[in-house]
């Protein structure tokens, strides 16, 4: 990149939800970004033309086109970075969003500073035949953010917080420890209590989940659960019959539990909601008549309890 490209610095912000809006304009100013910020995909489309973007972040499903059908648009007359931001997470949407023309792919509920580390990665690549041009982002001079940033101060970026490093599931994990010959064990646990298997392994009725190695199980065969779905689990395994919010979660898997000053909107807890119905059909569980996962109407979600499930 140009160093007149480093100085100056716009984004186009294309999302309908009013709070997703104002958390992503704050990720993008606290990182140097003048912001540009819009609800609908025709009017995203028309201000990456306008302002000619060196970053332009799209949601999917909007009024008007959806993402995918923004960004084929967009790629035709621009080189800005686009940086896909949904709750769809299936393989097919992820191989749409990236054919459209999608530099990244990030599934809500997204970490602010996991964004940004996304964002410097993607400005730390040039685009290939970045001698040429026409080849490079266009940075015209703009003015303030659009529409004016909040008058409240700005929030600064907090210090990375240490976190788990992310093991990535494979298809081979411990296997429960066997009894010594000639003993039966035999345990039940209290309703709504984990039963341990041996190792790190967990359990709620035929249920099992192994956090270490990553690895879940019901009545023996093991499951293919996306990260998102193993953490809303192994949150909702660890938390027993505790009720946790729709936001309590949202906040859990950005890695930002109970701080304010991030915002959880109405299309985060929608992106909860459908990751859970995934997590729900691969579990096998009828939300009518659940087995693993109950729902507290209006409040969130926790365990069934294990008396409540004696045949």
């Amino acid at each position: 990149m140009s160093d007149s490209t480093e100085l100056l610095k716009t984004a186009v912000i294309v999302e309908d939800d009013p709070d997703i809006r104002h958390l992503l304009v704050e990720v993008l100013e606290s990182a140097g970004f003048s912001t540009v910020s819009v609800g609908n995909g025709i009017d995203g489309v028309r201000a990456v033309i306008a302002y000619q973007p060196l970053i332009t972040t799209l949601d999917v499903n909007m009024p008007g086109i959806d993402g995918f059908e923004a960004a084929r648009r967009i790629r035709a007359q621009s080189d800005t970075y686009i940086i896909m931001l949904t709750g769809l997470e299936e393989e097919a949407d992820v191989v749409l969003g990236l054919g459209a023309g999608a530099d990244e792919y990030v599934v809500k509920p997204f970490r602010p500073r996991e964004l940004r580390a996304r964002i410097e990665a993607l400005l730390r690549r040039p685009r290939s035949g970045d001698a040429a041009p026409s080849s490079a982002p266009r940075q015209d001079s703009v003015g303030p953010s659009f529409p004016a940033p909040r008058t409240e101060t700005p929030v600064a970026t907090p210090a990375p917080a240490p976190t788990a490093a992310v093991v990535v599931p494979s298809s081979q994990g411990p296997e429960p420890r066997a009894a010594a010959p000639g003993t039966e064990i035999t345990h039940r646990a209290p309703a709504g209590e984990l039963t341990p298997t041996g190792g790190t392994w967990v359990a709620h009725r035929d249920l099992q989940l192994d956090p270490d190695s990553r690895l879940v199980r019901v009545a023996g065969e093991e499951l293919d659960l996306t990260r998102t779905e193993f953490d809303l689990l192994a949150t909702l395994m660890e938390s027993k019959r505790r009720v946790r919010s729709k936001a309590d979660l949202t906040l859990v898997l950005r890695g930002e539990s109970y701080v304010t000053s991030y915002f959880v909107g109405e299309a985060d807890k929608r992106a909860i909601e459908a990751h859970m119905t995934n997590l729900r059909r691969k579990l096998g569980d009828n939300p009518a008549n659940p087995r693993y996962i109950e729902t507290v109407r209006g409040v969130g979600y926790r365990l069934t309890s294990e008396l409540l499930a004696a045949p």
